[in-house]
């Protein structure tokens, strides 16, 4: 398979899931652009792997729309629109006020949001186009512990939906994926969380994610890159409208 030509933009593409994605797009041949807000991160991953980075906050509208019509200028249409940045965070309802549901959901699904409809604005005018957003299996299912994080996932879930009746017919196709517990740096911090919430060891902290898993271990970030990677093959144009289960078993 050959991307050779085609631009594709991963959000959160300096670590974990995001840069295995953008490692596995520049594989193939895609140019592609990772965002985030740590410059020295993203300027790191982009020197090692050929990478193009822009630092970019999507909770920010002016930042997203500045950002991706300057990658738009440097580097041509963006055709493979990859929203995968986002907040892990449980907390129970309770316990939550404002500014931890607003910052969720501002970065989940407002990033989401905005992204990918910057990311159309050039995708139009090309005849070929993918928009994968990294979503969760909690995006199907409730997660216990985190009912904002959920209802944020469920939310991505049913824009991509939402797009691809939009654009059915049309030479562009809209897809989630959600993974279970992937080995990214976001593990060690929801060790750190569950520890302070039960006094759990950090072994036993990590076995409760590990645990979650149907296949008794964590997903790896290429696995999912992999999937990612298949969506913009060959023969994927009617795989559209799905939300695609990286998760050990899970259903």
């Amino acid at each position: 398979m050959t991307l050779g030509g085609k631009h594709a933009l991963v959000t959160g593409g300096g670590t974990g899931i995001g840069l295995a994605i953008a490692v596995a797009l520049r594989g193939a041949g895609a140019v592609v652009t990772i965002t985030g807000r740590r410059t020295e991160v993203l300027d790191t991953a982009a020197k090692a792997h050929d990478l193009h980075p822009l630092v970019m906050d999507v909770q920010d509208e002016a930042s997203v729309v500045d950002g991706i019509a300057h990658a738009v200028a440097s580097r041509g249409a963006i055709q493979i629109c990859v929203p995968n940045a986002g907040i892990a965070e449980g907390r129970a309802l309770h316990k939550m006020d404002m500014a931890f549901w607003r910052n969720m959901m501002a970065t989940n699904i407002d990033g989401t949001f905005l992204t990918i409809r910057e990311s159309l604005k050039s995708m139009h005018e090309t005849e070929w186009g993918r928009v994968i957003a990294i979503s969760s299996i909690a995006g199907l299912r409730g997660l216990k512990g985190a009912p904002c994080y959920t209802a944020s996932k469920h939310a991505m879930i049913g824009l991509i939906r939402g797009l691809a009746a939009d654009y059915l017919g049309k030479p562009y196709t809209f897809n989630a994926i959600c993974p279970a517990y992937v080995d990214t740096e976001i593990v060690p911090q929801n060790i750190d969380r569950i520890m302070a919430r039960t006094g759990m060891s950090e072994a036993d902290a990590r076995n409760v994610m590990v645990g979650a898993n149907p296949h008794g271990r964590l997903i790896t970030p290429e696995e999912v890159a992999d999937t990612a990677l298949w969506l913009c093959g060959a023969h994927s144009g009617s795989v559209n409208g799905q939300a695609i289960q990286i998760a050990g078993g899970e259903f």
